[in-house]
């Protein structure tokens, strides 16, 4: 699309939506409340706890913001009035909802109050990825720290990343581990890494050794953090049978590195070496069974098997003048001589530093940490030793842990700014690639250029390899597929799911999320896409023939009951029980994670539900559950929640196709309450991708926007989201499009100062 003609819309598009007539209360408002609110809500009758008569005057109901806020949701989410009452026209409900947002929540969108955010630890995702970038290497010291709290259904929220006694005990042994692996000091000893049978794939498991009874492979995976030569060793034995002792390969990344006749038996396995250059990164080692032999009886009868006990891998081994690795040159910038280490040793730092805070570095900084240089120096430590002690102060400072953004006026709540350039580098490259920013941020945030160029910054960083972290970060926790790690679907009714097929169902969701995102295409594919990405032994379990090898790939789904992200396993599984199907569950998914939809608490009397093989042999899931929920108060949800469960009733627990519940047939039609009717759930499905669309693009900003920000999204974020879903729409619902209208965003763009007092509007 045109660039002018593009503005043009979206500022069309953004006018309609912030924009509207005066409202009068006593004239406009008042009539539609006493029609269809205040036999419930007025008068002393308080259903609910909720009266809406008691706040008189606008200020009264300005001070009650928490009443408004859930009228407000009730109302955009027709969860009132009841389903069995009467029901405002789409004008009215829009009346009142229009009055909400400009008149009690007094939002001035020309001002907008862009909130504040809590200083941000780095979560595990975070650190591991600045870890890689900060030093070029790929070593994950954050897998031992304690988890990370979540708020809001996200583990970057300011205010849950709190820090513990253990965390910082872990900060200090991972900046010694990581600056080991970066810098080279001098001779080091080889690391020595035991890998057990029970840590490899392939085979069978027996006690403590991993057995092939046929040719085949055994393979462990070992990430390499520093490239150089390594001693792989493999305890193995076997039984032996035929003229021919037991052949074994020994590989890396598929080349195979030497062949090894194992004599040894089961009781004494023997070390076999093989020395390799083995580059930084996860390595794929194997050791195959080349010569299976197996006789029943007669002359040379016998069994002959590999077994394999462990693998150790030793190195990177050092002859000669050290190797220095990319993450030590990249450290060492200058070189030093006796006269000038310590301006060298500064000028080293201070590069580090700079891109370690993310921002310019003071000189009283840079003093503290030449404090450590100089104690080492008298020591008699080598050059490098003493940088590296210097650089320790760095990976545990609160500015290196801690997302800063420095603030002109830090105890003044009241006042509003723009970030600094440095600051937005920071928001940007962590919401979209989870790690600091680079070479090519930083240079723009020190001209002061970032601003005027974010478009082109927003596209060309989608488009890097490092974009993948919003699969990892947002995407599996927008959808939940995180919980496929807590999933356990009973092993009598299901025996067919593996780990293995686990694994499918989260990669082939991720891929999809990553798809959209690289291609940038439609946000609407997430419900509505003909395509998905699948291995062959996710397309065995969807009954999808002609689909063969372990990698995964780009399948249509035209003529296949799926369609879009919500008939994906992954999504499909973790919203069922151990045992069956949860439709109230499903439902309860769509609404709160595609539709923005959050139905209040179910009552503490719920009568529990029979899950007898007797109930079971009555009737379909669906016809027990529509006799158990007969009350009105469980009508009015459970009207919104179950016919999106009950579209989805033909995916069993794990995700297959059926047509069939035991000796019933699937009924997986419905009627949402909004209207729209559906036989199953490609009809539903599509329904969500074009009558809905606009509910999940607003969904799916608020959620975007909160995993950007680290806040929960409040009232005053109302005027942003209405500009985010604009030029959502004005970009054609291009991915692109969500992304750059949330860095344009005030939130985004700006904030509020701090208060060392509670902030009670939030």
């Amino acid at each position: 699309m045109n660039r002018s003609l593009f503005s043009i819309l979206s500022c069309l598009i953004l006018s309609l939506a912030v924009t509207g007539a005066a409202v009068d209360f006593e004239e406009d408002i008042r009539p539609i409340l006493s029609e269809y609110c205040y036999d419930c809500h007025s008068d002393g009758v308080e259903k609910g706890g909720v009266a809406l008569d008691r706040d008189q005057t606008l200020e009264a109901k300005r001070a009650n913001l928490k009443l408004w806020e859930a009228v407000l949701n009730n109302l955009q989410s027709h969860i009132m009035p009841p389903i069995e009452k009467p029901q405002p026209s789409l004008e009215q409900r829009k009346a009142l909802i229009d009055w909400i947002e400009s008149d009690v929540y007094n939002i001035d969108c020309n001002n907008p109050d862009p909130g504040r955010v809590t200083i941000r630890r780095l979560n595990r995702m975070e650190y591991n990825n600045v870890i890689r970038d900060l030093f070029g290497i790929n070593f994950r010291p954050a897998e031992d720290f304690p988890a990370d709290d979540s708020g809001y259904g996200f583990d970057n929220i300011g205010d849950v990343l709190s820090l513990s006694p253990l965390q910082i005990e872990k900060y200090l042994k991972a900046a010694e581990q990581v600056l080991e692996r970066a810098i080279v000091s001098g001779p080091s000893e080889p690391e020595v890494i035991e890998i057990a049978s029970d840590q490899m794939q392939g085979g069978n498991e027996s006690g403590y050794t991993r057995w092939l009874s046929s040719n085949g492979d055994i393979v462990a995976r070992h990430l390499v953090d520093r490239e150089g030569t390594y001693v792989i060793s493999v305890s193995a034995g076997g039984t032996q049978a035929g003229d021919e002792p037991i052949k074994m390969a020994v590989g890396v990344n598929g080349t195979v590195l030497a062949t090894h006749s194992v004599k040894a038996g089961k009781d004494k396995p023997q070390i076999y070496k093989v020395e390799h250059q083995l580059d930084a990164g996860d390595q794929r080692i194997y050791m195959s069974f080349l010569n299976d032999y197996y006789k029943k009886s007669g002359p040379g009868k016998g069994d002959r098997n590999l077994m394999v006990e462990k693998l150790i891998i030793e190195g990177p081994i050092q002859k000669g003048d050290p190797v220095y690795p990319p993450s030590h040159k990249s450290i060492f910038i200058k070189q030093h001589t006796e006269q000038n280490k310590l301006e060298v040793a500064r000028e080293i730092i201070s590069e580090f530093a700079f891109k370690a805070f993310r921002r310019p570095v003071t000189r009283g900084e840079i003093d503290r940490m030449l404090l450590m240089f100089r104690l080492a120096d008298r020591r008699g430590e080598s050059f490098e030793t003493c940088v590296r002690l210097a650089l320790q102060t760095v990976l545990v400072s609160p500015s290196f842990l801690f997302r800063e953004e420095l603030q002109p006026e830090p105890n003044n709540p009241a006042r509003v700014y723009p970030i600094d350039e440095y600051a937005l580098a920071s928001r940007l490259s962590f919401f979209i690639w989870g790690s600091m920013p680079d070479k090519q941020l930083f240079g723009l945030a020190s001209r002061g250029k970032l601003r005027e160029n974010l478009p082109a910054q927003v596209s060309r960083m989608l488009r890097d390899t490092r974009a993948k972290a919003m699969a990892d970060g947002f995407a599996e926790q927008w959808l939940q597929i995180r919980n496929l790690d807590l999933v356990t679907p009973s092993k009598d009714q299901f025996p067919q799911f593996t780990e293995g097929l686990k694994e499918a169902m989260r990669t082939e969701t991720r891929m999809f999320f990553r798809h959209i995102q690289r291609y940038d295409l439609s946000v609407l594919d997430f419900l509505g896409a003909d395509y998905s990405f699948i291995n062959e032994e996710l397309a065995k379990h969807y009954n999808m023939p002609g689909i063969q090898g372990d990698e995964f790939r780009k399948v249509t789904l035209k003529g296949t009951p799926r369609k879009g992200v919500l008939t994906h396993g992954s999504v499909l599984t973790i919203t069922s029980n151990p045992s069956r199907t949860a439709p109230v569950k499903r439902g309860l998914w769509v609404l709160e994670n595609l539709l923005g939809t959050h139905p209040p608490q179910p009552p503490d009397d719920i009568p529990e539900f029979e899950e007898t093989a007797e109930a079971a042999s009555k009737g379909t899931l669906r016809e027990r559950l529509e006799k158990h929920r007969d009350s009105a108060i469980c009508r009015s949800c459970h009207a919104r929640m179950d016919p999106l469960g009950f579209g989805l009733e033909n995916f069993d627990a794990i995700g297959r196709y059926r047509l069939m519940e035991g000796s019933f047939p699937v009924d997986s039609s419905g009627k949402l309450v909004s209207g729209e009717t559906f036989i199953d759930s490609r009809e539903l499905t599509h329904i969500l991708a074009t009558e809905k669309k606009d509910e999940f693009v607003r969904a799916f900003a608020e959620r975007m926007l909160t995993y950007a920000l680290g806040r929960g999204v409040k009232h005053f974020d109302r005027c942003a989201i209405n500009e985010i879903v604009a030029k959502t729409q004005a970009g054609i619902y291009k991915f692109s499009s969500v992304v750059l209208a949330i860095a344009e965003s005030a939130p985004f763009q700006m904030r509020r100062g701090d208060s060392f007092r509670p902030d009670t509007s939030e």
